[in-house]
C-alpha cells in the first residue's frame, strides 16, 4: 500500500525524514516549504519518492540500510568519510556507506530512494560490501532505474498476495543493484570455497531445491541447506552443472509448470504466476526455449 503525506512545515518535513531514514538533526532550512513525500514498502524493501519546494540540511546517524537514489530533478548532496558528493538531475547513486554518519542536504528535488537491507543482499551473495557510490557506467544506472522503477510502479503492487512474483521480483532489484554498483560480490571464491564446492554439496543443494521448488527459496537458503557459503555454492553448479543455483531452480519450476500445462491447471498466465513469473511474455520466452514449444500450445494439446 502506498502511503502519502504532504507538509508545508520544516519542522514537519524533518520529522518525516526522520521516520523514513533513521535518527537525525536539522541543521538549516529554508521557511515554508511544501514537500509530498510517498512510501512503499515490500518486505525488506522500501522505496520513497520526494519532491517539492524545499531546502534543507540534516547530519544523519548510521542508518544501518543500503539508500539508493535516483534524482529527476533538483540537487542532492551528502558528506561523508571527508568525501563531498554532488548529485544531479539524471544521477544514481548509493547515498552513503550503512555504518557511517553523513551530511545530507537537498534542494527542490524530484528524489526516488530504494532502501535494502543488509540482510535482504546477504540473500543473493555472502557479505557484499559496495565500494562505489555510483553506477559503474551510464548504461548500468540506466537499466538499474527502469528495473527499479518497473517492479516498484507495475510488478510488486499488482502480485502482492503471490510470494514467489514479489521473492523473484526483489531478488531481481537486489541482482541489478550488485550489477550496476560496484561492490564485493565478484571476488574470486576463497579456497575453503572451492573445496566445498564438491559432488555432496551440489546433490544436497540439488535435493534442496526439487523439495522446495513451490515455496520462496534463495540462494542462501539453498546454500544453508548444501551446508556451503553462497560462493561454494555457485561454484559447485558451475564446476558440475555449467548452470547457476537460481537457473537451476528456474528449470524446476519450469518443469512444474510444464506438468501443469500438460494437465491443464489453469490458464497460461495462472501458471505462469504460480511458478514465479510476473510477466506471461517471459515465461513464455522461458518455455519456449526449453521445450521448442509455446505454452499455450502445450495447454491446448495436454
Amino acid at each position: 500500500m502506498e502511503r502519502v503525506v504532504e507538509v508545508a512545515d520544516l519542522d514537519a518535513a524533518h520529522e518525516v525524514l526522520n521516520a523514513a531514514y533513521g535518527q537525525m538533526r536539522l541543521n538549516a532550512g529554508i521557511e515554508n516549504p511544501h514537500m509530498w513525500m510517498s512510501s512503499r514498502i515490500h518486505g525488506h524493501v522500501r522505496f520513497d519518492e520526494l519532491h517539492g519546494r524545499i531546502a534543507l540540511e540534516v547530519s544523519v546517524d548510521p542508518m544501518n540500510n543500503f539508500v539508493f537514489g535516483h534524482l529527476g530533478a533538483g540537487m542532492v548532496y551528502y558528506r561523508s568519510g571527508g568525501e563531498d558528493r554532488f548529485w544531479m538531475s539524471g544521477d544514481a547513486f548509493l547515498c552513503a556507506p550503512p555504518e557511517s554518519p553523513f551530511i545530507g542536504a537537498i534542494r527542490n528535488p524530484w528524489l526516488s530512494t530504494v532502501t535494502l537491507t543488509q540482510s535482504l543482499i546477504d540473500e543473493v551473495a555472502d557479505g557484499v560490501r559496495f565500494d562505489g557510490f555510483r553506477p559503474a557506467s551510464a548504461q548500468d544506472a540506466a537499466l538499474w532505474w527502469s528495473t527499479c522503477a518497473h517492479l516498484r510502479d507495475e510488478v510488486l503492487p499488482h502480485f502482492v498476495d503471490n510470494p514467489l512474483v514479489t521473492a523473484n521480483a526483489i531478488r531481481l532489484l537486489v541482482s541489478t543493484t550488485l550489477a550496476a554498483f560496484p561492490n564485493t560480490a565478484h571476488a574470486a571464491p576463497t579456497p575453503g570455497d572451492r573445496r566445498d564446492a564438491h559432488p555432496r554439496s551440489l546433490r544436497r543443494a540439488v535435493t534442496f531445491i526439487e523439495d522446495n521448488a513451490e515455496t520462496d527459496i534463495s540462494a542462501a537458503d539453498i546454500a544453508r541447506a548444501a551446508r556451503v557459503s553462497i560462493r561454494a555454492l555457485q561454484l559447485a553448479f558451475r564446476r558440475h552443472l555449467a548452470t547457476t543455483p537460481m537457473a537451476y531452480l528456474r528449470g524446476v519450476r519450469l518443469s512444474c509448470a510444464h506438468e501443469d500445462l500438460r494437465a491443464g491447471n489453469g490458464s497460461v498466465t495462472e501458471i505462469a504466476a504460480r511458478w514465479g513469473y510476473a510477466r506471461p511474455s517471459v515465461f513464455a520466452a522461458h518455455y519456449r526455449a526449453a521445450y521448442d514449444v509455446s505454452p499455450s500450445k502445450t495447454l491446448r494439446s495436454g
